[in-house]
């Protein structure tokens, strides 16, 4: 077999630590790879490249299409980018799959029976970073959730599903308040399970399904969340399986993934020969899978297996009068690779079929794209005047009226406050104002350009403004609250 090309950072903190005994277990057991190590993270950072990874690292990236990453540390502060997420949008790395898995009675847990999979959504959704202060109290975040994106990561679940021998995908939104973005996720999921009949689907609001989930982990199999939604409960739901510190990842799209362990670099325990590097192993297990050595992945994770039932435990999961020996890093690697060949006892055993656990990304399908209309706008204006009246910037926006736009509604923090508000709403200096074509048909751009002119001109302080738009006759924008 010819080796395969991987690129290999040992990362920040304990990072090279867990990375060296990974790589030992990893070339202990037979796996055919090429290492090119490259430097990501602090050092960079501190160079003074605020992405925290350089050109020859990108070449490396480009060139082998495989990240075994160990943890870094982005310096505290504005101006430095995460490399994590620089790398997941950089080389298109959609889908996050994260298995948390229980390991009673080795491992304490709550749950004995737990054995799930988060898979995340990589790319957008908050995380595209998109922020304002637009006022004096007002700051804005934008969350952005796509077609194509939702497609991509739902069809990645269904297939991890179905290759997997996974019974059900369940996806978390928040569709009853966010019934635009939330709410294109659920109709894609609901578009998409249907061409998976053999495959059980399900759909919770996030809040009441983040519960459950604590509660009764073994009533869900596969999640598809969208990405700050997963972010959050994929380190929950591997706490509550045991030990955040046990969880793998991976990180795949396309051309190319990255794996790596879900924690941080833990800094307070760098060069003591105490970090557990199971995460970051799991996660070389399912890179093993990934670049088509099953059967060394399978020998690796049953090794593991058997040093957990066998006692040999690091710091953070030692307990009194179920391990049998407390060890240190390089120690507890020395036990797994003596364990290679061995199959658990009491733990179920592994086996992989290659590609089986980590299906390749795919494109999202070319869709026909609606037919678009802009009916109106929305101007956002910073105004702190008259005691924050509504009625008196309901009248001077009233005012400006004309070329066919009419004003609708003013909303505050997305509350209609103008006409007929209520006096006990309280308001900040960010208002929402809506105009409307007012035959009800279409508008231009150039009627928006000249009503902003009127703004302008009556000394308001317009931020921002929002086209207002249906597509295929459905409007593409949402009512305020009370409208």
């Amino acid at each position: 077999m010819s080796k395969t090309p991987i690129t290999v950072a040992y990362g920040d903190g304990i990072g090279p630590e867990i990375m060296s005994a990974c790589l030992h277990i990893i070339q202990a057991a037979g796996a055919e790879i090429e290492i090119e190590t490259v430097e990501v993270g602090e050092k960079v950072y501190l160079r003074g490249n605020t992405s925290g990874i350089d050109p020859e690292a990108w070449e490396s990236l480009r060139r082998t299409r495989v990240f075994y990453k160990a943890p870094l540390t982005t310096p505290q502060g504005t101006g430095f980018k995460s490399v994590n997420v620089t790398t997941r949008k950089t080389l298109g790395l959609y889908a996050n799959v994260r298995p948390c898995v229980a390991y009673h009675p080795f491992v304490k847990t709550k749950h004995p029976g737990m054995d799930l999979v988060i898979i995340r959504e990589n790319e957008e959704d908050l995380y595209a970073g998109i922020e304002h202060r637009q006022t004096d109290e007002v700051y804005q975040c934008l969350k952005l959730i796509t077609r194509p994106g939702s497609e991509k990561i739902i069809r990645y679940a269904f297939e991890y599903a179905r290759r997997n021998n996974r019974k059900k995908v369940t996806a978390f939104t928040k569709d009853n308040i966010m019934k635009l973005t939330d709410g294109l996720f659920h109709k894609v999921f609901d578009e998409i399970a249907a061409e998976y009949p053999d495959i059980e689907n399900e759909h919770w609001i996030v809040d009441i399904g983040a519960a459950k989930m604590a509660d009764t982990p073994e009533a869900f199999d596969v999640i598809v969340l969208p990405n700050l939604y997963g972010d959050i409960l994929s380190d929950v739901a591997a706490q509550i399986a045991g030990s955040v510190g046990l969880a793998g990842s991976a990180n795949v799209g396309e051309h190319a993934a990255m794996f790596e362990a879900i924690h941080g670099s833990a800094p307070r325990r760098a060069g003591q020969n105490l970090a557990n590097p199971s995460g970051l192993l799991l996660g070389g297990v399912m890179m093993l899978v990934h670049i088509g050595q099953p059967e060394v992945a399978a020998r690796i994770h049953n090794a593991w297996l058997r040093t957990l039932e066998d006692g040999i435990h690091t710091y953070d999961i030692y307990r009194e009068g179920i391990s049998k020996q407390k060890v240190g890093t390089k120690e507890f690697g020395e036990a797994v690779v003596q364990r290679l060949g061995q199959m658990p006892q009491t733990l179920k055993p592994v086996s992989y079929a290659a590609g089986e656990s980590i299906p390749p990304g795919t494109a999202a399908a070319v869709r026909q794209p609606a037919r678009k209309e802009t009916v109106g706008v929305d101007v956002f204006v910073n105004w702190n005047e008259a005691g924050r009246d509504p009625n008196v910037l309901g009248e001077r926006m009233k005012a400006l009226e004309g070329e066919g736009l009419k004003l609708s509604m003013i909303s505050n923090r997305g509350q209609k406050v103008w006409p007929g508000g209520s006096a006990e709403t309280f308001c900040v200096d960010h208002w929402r104002c809506r105009f409307l074509a007012a035959d009800g048909g279409a508008i231009t751009h150039a009627q928006i350009v000249n009503l902003l002119g009127r703004v302008a001109a009556a000394g308001l302080d317009f931020i921002k403004i929002e086209n207002l738009c249906t597509f295929d006759g459905q409007p593409g924008y949402s009512l305020g609250q009370g409208e």
